[in-house]
């Protein structure tokens, strides 16, 4: 399937748009779509959660299972992320036209939470040194493609990686080095994911013309020369940064950008942990009353 295209008049239109800060869904440059998040949704995995950020629709399900250390860190558990997106959500992602996308998401959410700058507390996630650790395994599913897949994917992931529980493990020494451990079954005794709050999440700047816009629609992305992806945690530190696209971004535009995007950033974080704190809280006292406790599930208008 060939790429879409986009004919000058209508990029001429949205270039003006923006230069005027106002665009074409009436959105000024540096507002979101309204966000929709939900978590608890998928019974069968340790945690799940689905965000829909404007008509971009995205579900992630986190399974976690004990697998072997990996050599160069005998201390810590592993991250094991893959994005795939859906042939119904765009004509684009017919047959095999959705690979490439899929690989580039990947490894962009890979590389945003395996190591120091994702904040996780990979070492609690080690049962045993040098053996036998969890396995954090993130599965995302595009179900609808509207512009800006890859903030919508690390927002989905950070509340799915909140959602999600671990069993609690209890384990023995045999002496002579060797240990054994064992898997509690008990729901009630599985724990959150330590360090899950210091996750960043992604604000992608988009450079249309001699401006730029965050959360772009479809149209809007065909316009853009040069994307600027800057990952931001909740203290508004900086955890990575990744250009895309094959535009060039002047070096004083290119801090005036990872300025904005921190500032973005912060207080969306705090909007979004509000409301899942919030709803966790509910669903808490609904089940120390012995109410009927249906999925967990929000709604945020971000701004």
């Amino acid at each position: 399937m060939p790429a879409p295209l986009i004919s000058p008049a209508e990029k001429k239109y949205v270039e003006l748009g923006i230069e005027q800060d106002c665009r074409a869904d009436g959105r000024a440059r540096l507002e979101y779509r309204h966000v929709v998040m939900e978590t608890g949704l998928l019974s069968q995995a340790s945690g799940s959660a689905r965000c829909r950020l404007g008509d971009s629709d995205v579900l992630v399900g986190v399974k976690v299972e004990i697998g072997e250390v990996e050599q160069n860190k005998p201390n810590q558990g592993r991250v094991v992320c893959n994005v795939e997106c859906s042939p119904s959500a765009s004509q684009q992602f017919e047959g095999r036209g959705a690979d490439e996308i899929n690989n580039t998401l990947t490894l962009a959410i890979d590389r945003l939470l395996n190591g120091p700058q994702s904040g996780l507390d990979l070492e609690n996630l080690c049962i045993i040194p040098n053996q036998q650790c969890w396995v954090i395994y993130i599965d995302a599913m595009v179900m609808d493609a509207a512009g800006n897949l890859l903030d919508c994917i690390v927002m989905t992931t950070r509340a799915a990686l909140y959602n999600t529980r671990i069993p609690k493990t209890e384990i023995q020494d045999l002496g002579d080095g060797d240990f054994e451990f064992e898997v509690v079954d008990d729901v009630e005794d599985a724990e959150p994911i330590k360090g899950w709050e210091n996750l960043p999440i992604s604000v992608t700047l988009y450079k249309i013309a001699e401006r730029y816009i965050i959360d772009p629609t479809v149209l809007e992305e065909l316009c853009s020369s040069v994307t600027l992806t800057v990952g931001v945690n909740k203290d508004g530190l900086v955890c990575g940064i990744q250009k895309g696209a094959t535009g060039s971004i002047d070096p004083s535009l290119l801090t005036e950008m990872i300025q904005t995007a921190t500032t973005l950033a912060k207080p969306l974080i705090e909007q979004l942990d509000n409301k899942l704190l919030e709803e966790d809280k509910s669903v808490q006292e609904k089940r120390r009353q012995g109410q009927h406790v249906e999925k967990l599930g929000f709604f945020a208008a971000v701004i």
